[in-house]
């Protein structure tokens, strides 16, 4: 069943209200711990998607700018910078434009989702905490790693040969060697956080992990 437009931006304003919510109840040591986003610690993570609803598209045109065109190099400097406001001021922002309607070129509005989601993650795997999005978010943006553009999300032959079985949701996609788990989990590692890998069962896993190793 695929997942309509309207339910996706719903699911991305939840998901953006609940990152806020987080953040309010994490101490210093926390927000400084290292997320499963590598070279980020917690506040940065927060702080890329505080970024993100920012509306600062000519400061993200400057940034590349600077960074020779390296559009990576450009979000990192961005996520840093903005990491150095003090939190309540990220909480703010979430809360402020949590309901902001994005919908990028190429990856649409599941592009969007699927950052809040794999990154939400990113901040409380570490931190020990549950990460148990609602269902009908996870579905949309694994039908979009799945069966999408996911330009920037998942590279290109990362999920060849491999089929994708969500138990918590009755959903699979592709063909042959299985990968089983949650949905949340089967987003994050085919996302590129191997430490989701533990979570996950089947003759595809070892497959997956090699190619999460190799980049």
């Amino acid at each position: 069943m695929t997942v309509g437009r309207d339910e996706v931006l719903a699911a991305t304003e939840r998901e953006r209200r609940a990152v806020a919510d987080l953040l309010t109840g994490l101490d210093e040591a926390q927000l400084a711990t290292p997320s499963l986003c590598a070279g980020w610690d917690v506040r940065t993570v927060a702080a890329h998607l505080a970024t993100a609803l920012a509306g600062t598209d000519r400061r993200f045109a400057l940034a590349v700018l600077r960074a020779r065109g390296d559009l990576h190099r450009a979000n990192d400097a961005l996520a840093r910078e903005a990491a150095r406001r003090p939190v309540g001021d990220l909480v703010a922002q979430l809360q402020r434009s949590a309901g902001r309607r994005v919908s990028p070129p190429v990856v649409g509005p599941r592009g969007p989702l699927t950052d809040v989601l794999v990154h939400g993650g990113d901040m409380r795997v570490p931190l020990g905490l549950p990460h148990d999005p609602a269902a009908d978010g996870v579905r949309a943006a694994l039908q979009f790693v799945t069966g999408g553009r996911p330009v920037g999300f998942v590279p290109r032959g990362r999920l060849a040969g491999l089929r994708l079985v969500a138990e918590d949701l009755g959903t699979t996609s592709g063909e042959g060697a299985e990968v089983r788990g949650r949905g949340i989990d089967l987003l994050m590692a085919v996302c590129g956080r191997r430490a989701l890998l533990h979570a996950l069962r089947g003759p595809g896993v070892p497959v997956l992990a090699r190619r999460l190793a190799a980049g």
